[in-house]
């Protein structure tokens, strides 16, 4: 397994709909980097299993945990916990990049 890693190198972007990256995939968890062009979204959805961590590498976004929605922006870390509905919109003009970790991992 690769230890080490500069996720905004690794980021990708597609004109049709959001991209993820996986960094690293243990048994406990999973480290993706998202890249996301202005006006895209992650559809709102839950995890019955594992907290998911939204950190911003980039860019600008509107990030909602059940019925809490923030404006985000580069260095602000978002934590949805397991079983709330959470989604993310890119709301800015530039591209959106973010780390994104989940643990447990869901099976």
């Amino acid at each position: 397994m690769d230890c080490f890693h500069r996720p905004a190198d690794r980021v990708a972007f597609a004109a049709d709909k959001m991209r993820k990256t996986n960094l690293v995939d243990t048994p406990s968890l999973f480290c993706d980097v998202y890249g996301l062009e202005p006006g895209q979204s992650q559809a709102g959805h839950r995890h019955a299993v594992g907290d998911k961590l939204y950190y911003v590498l980039s860019g600008t976004a509107r990030i909602r945990v059940d019925d809490e929605e923030r404006t985000v922006t580069a260095g602000d870390l978002v934590c949805a916990p397991a079983g709330t509905e959470h989604a993310v919109h890119n709301t800015g003009t530039e591209r959106l990049a973010l780390l994104v970790v989940m643990a447990p991992k869901p099976s």
